[in-house]
């Protein structure tokens, strides 16, 4: 479970005398149950919120909206919440891959207004502390003798991101990703729970849930898929690359909002995304979750939504992933 915050926290306004964000409260969608990395993006908002000077005072709600790995929330906020100016929806590289094959049916990229991108992950493969496996290479070898013996737990279906990182990993390998077991379920938190409870015994998911599970020594990351080792709780982890396996995956974590928010009401909050994550303090707050510096807004977080889901599209195509 994630420790950042409790999930209701009272936050400062903004520094802005022209402010008029909901007094009443903000609600930030997770669109997974409890525990992982879309939840540790909301807690994140929460608590960079309340670094900003003071202001009017709000409360910030956390609400869980899980299934259709995101498919349920983006459809909920689409339908039914389209105009509400205090309503946030966490997302991912995952989020943006889903859409990329038409997971969340006939959506575009397009349908919602992009606010800010708080910072990048990066996939992992963890296993737990008393595992066999000592190295991703133990793990290949072990899914090489047979791959049925072993269950990977990962977020979503075949085709989400954790089944690409495997799939792209075991490729490598010379093993078909299809005669690997995979379970498929509702956020890390739930897959890492799976681990625990030896339901699985491997889990794909990404380095800042395992930043946070690491913390009671009951897991062991055997890669990080980053272009080089992370800093950190982490820093000892060797990257796929330094094991042989060529395989990096950086995942954007950020909040959008509804289609037909006003203008007024998105400029405001690209702002208040903008003063806050200009502040040392939220540089803190996202290394502690164990996030790295990107920080995007408005339009240009915008266009590279657009070119992201592009890119996904291409990357699916070329694994016959993508919808008819």
């Amino acid at each position: 479970m994630c420790r950042l915050l409790a999930p209701m926290l009272l936050l400062a306004g903004t520094a802005s005398a022209g402010t008029v964000l909901p007094a009443q409260g903000v609600d930030c969608i997770v669109p997974s149950k409890p525990g992982g990395a879309m939840d540790l993006t909301c807690k994140l908002v929460q608590q960079g919120m309340r670094q900003l000077p003071d202001g009017a005072g709000r409360v910030l709600r956390i609400s869980y909206v899980p299934g259709g790995i995101g498919a349920v929330a983006w459809h909920s906020q689409v339908a039914r919440r389209r105009v509400e100016g205090d309503t946030l929806v966490a997302f991912s590289g995952g989020s943006l891959l889903n859409l990329a094959q038409g997971k969340f049916g006939k959506a575009r990229a397009g349908d919602v207004r992009w606010v800010a991108a708080l910072g990048t992950d990066y996939g992992m493969i963890a296993v737990r502390s008393d595992s066999p496996y000592k190295s991703l290479s133990d793990l290949i070898a072990a899914l090489q003798r047979d791959p049925a013996k072993v269950l990977v737990g990962v977020s979503g279906t075949i085709g989400s991101q954790d089944w690409l990182k495997v799939a792209l990993l075991v490729k490598l390998a010379g093993i078909d990703p299809k005669a690997v077991r995979f379970v498929a379920l509702e956020g890390g938190g739930e897959a890492f729970t799976a681990m625990g409870a030896n339901f699985v015994q491997v889990v794909s998911g990404d380095a800042s849930e395992a930043t946070l599970m690491s913390a009671g020594g009951s897991i062991r990351v055997l890669a990080v898929m980053s272009e080089q080792r992370l800093p950190g709780v982490l820093a000892r982890v060797p990257t796929a690359r330094e094991q042989g396996y060529d395989v990096v995956w950086p995942t954007i974590r950020g909040v959008w909002m509804g289609p037909q928010v006003s203008d007024r009401a998105y400029r405001e909050w690209v702002e208040t995304f903008e003063r806050m994550m200009a502040t040392p303090a939220f540089a803190r707050l996202r290394a502690d979750a164990g996030l790295y510096p990107l920080s995007l807004t408005g339009k240009p977080l915008t266009e590279h939504v657009q070119k992201a889901v592009d890119d996904y599209g291409r990357r699916a195509g070329q694994l016959g992933l993508m919808r008819k």
